[in-house]
């Protein structure tokens, strides 16, 4: 599997980490590391080579932005581009969202055929 890209994805609904999981990985071109919640995320991503981290915005516990800051505080992901998944599509949101230093905002709903290419077209982009 060369050329394949590794993302974390964190996100705290089975349903969508699992649907998410596997559009992602549809095709070879991502493996999936799945956490389902920011403290989860912070171990896998001490002990793996991340590509890109995935992480949804409304967690209990340890919330999106709190788990971004928290990742950028690890050698490890430091310069790793994050991409907010979040169910608050308002304007406003997003731009405080890339206004952290996420690379994108995806808002959820999302058509599962379509995450695939847009992760791609980020991180090549």
């Amino acid at each position: 599997m060369t050329g394949t890209r590794t993302i974390l994805l964190v996100e705290d609904n089975d349903d969508i980490r699992i649907i998410t999981t596997i559009a992602l990985e549809h095709g070879g071109r991502f493996a999936v590391v799945p956490a389902a919640s920011g403290e989860e995320a912070l171990r896998l991503a001490e002990s793996k080579a991340i590509d890109l981290v995935l992480l949804d915005v409304m967690m209990p516990g340890m919330d999106g932005t709190e788990t971004y800051a928290a990742l950028r505080e690890l050698d490890n992901t430091r310069d790793t581009p994050i991409v907010f998944l979040t169910a608050k599509a308002q304007p406003t949101e997003v731009k405080r969202l890339l206004d952290l230093g996420a690379l994108d905002v995806l808002t959820k709903p999302f058509d599962p055929l379509e995450i695939a290419v847009r992760i791609a077209g980020t991180l090549d982009g």
